[in-house]
């Protein structure tokens, strides 16, 4: 159902972006909209990745200066029957983690340093479990696809209301000045709402698959309340200058946005949660000892000495810890 769901919500970002080019230049404004909307299309498929990796000047790290860490994504792949994504680390305080990449055999998984300090290796195995399972599902090729339109359809809003007033314009223009106001005002709020519920529906899913590569939903239930409290007292400045990735994040990285309602990029935190207990409840094997497929291991919760930022120590602790 949720496939279908964002499947629909795509097909109507599509039919939305070639209107408001209709609406601004007629048949000949609707081609240009696609033209262009194709080569943004085709330029952040092949660039996105690198792209946001490089906005939060992650650097990819493996078994020798994050071994830990690297075993558990190794084996977490492993698991899920994907190939090995590559492995990054990003230096912030505030937990938190992302997947990005084209389609699984050329993914990467991020994660922040604040993670690695404020979580236990099981927390961590059901975080990047769930940032897999966005893999698989191809969530990160779909979200791409989804702010790229996002941002043609506001691109066009704005040229709506540069060139909107022109007599020509107007006259290609079916709607007349109502057209111009739709494409300036309606169109770029339901484009924005189309791929918040788009980026809430996949949030789910890849709890749900998560929880399954993993093997305890309880592992993902408790990260998520601890990466919820981090990210309400520990800000991410490389986000907040980048709010159009904010939907990439396991949790919002952003400041203010916590609500479950058509504004927000993600669920609420405490449904996700209920929803991870609720998988437990109904059956699943939730042993407490750490699963075999991530095998991680209680003896460190340091973060790795990869050279980011403050040498790789570990941050210091919050009230969500």
């Amino acid at each position: 159902m949720n496939l279908v769901r964002t499947a629909m919500l795509l097909a109507f970002m599509t039919a939305l972006f070639m209107f408001v080019g209709f609406l601004i230049g007629g048949r000949a404004g609707m081609m240009i909209a696609f033209v262009i909307a194709a080569g943004m299309n085709f330029f952040s498929y092949w660039n996105s990745d690198r792209m946001v990796l490089s906005a939060y000047h992650a650097q990819e790290v493996d078994e020798r200066n994050a071994p830990e860490f690297f075993r558990i994504v190794r084996d977490l792949a492993h698991n899920a029957g994907l190939p090995m994504p590559k492995v990054y680390l990003y230096d912030s305080p505030q937990p938190n983690a992302f997947a990005t990449g084209r389609n699984p055999d050329n993914a990467a998984v991020a994660a922040s340093t604040g993670l690695l300090g404020a979580l236990s290796p099981e927390e961590v195995a059901g975080v990047m479990a769930h940032e897999l399972a966005h893999i698989q599902n191809r969530d990160t090729l779909t979200m791409t696809i989804t702010a790229t339109l996002a941002g043609a359809i506001s691109m066009l809003g704005n040229f709506a209301f540069f060139f909107g007033g022109n007599r020509e314009n107007n006259n290609n223009n079916p709607l007349g000045f109502v057209g111009v106001l739709v494409a300036m005002i309606v169109a770029p709020l339901a484009a924005m709402l189309v791929q918040m519920a788009i980026s809430r529906t996949r949030e789910y899913s890849a709890d749900r698959r998560g929880a399954e590569i993993c093997g305890n939903p309880l592992w993902l239930a408790s990260a998520l309340g601890k990466i919820a409290r981090g990210a309400a007292h520990v800000p991410n400045a490389d986000a907040e200058r980048n709010p159009a990735t904010a939907h990439m994040f396991i949790i919002n990285p952003l400041s203010g946005e916590r609500m479950d309602n058509l504004f927000s990029t993600h669920p609420n935190t405490e449904n996700r949660i209920a929803a991870l207990h609720d998988m437990a409840q109904a059956g699943m094997n939730v042993s407490t000892s750490p699963a075999r497929a991530a095998n991680p291991s209680r003896k460190s919760r340091s973060v790795p000495d990869t050279g980011l930022g403050r040498g790789g120590s570990q941050p210091p602790k919050g009230p969500w810890s």
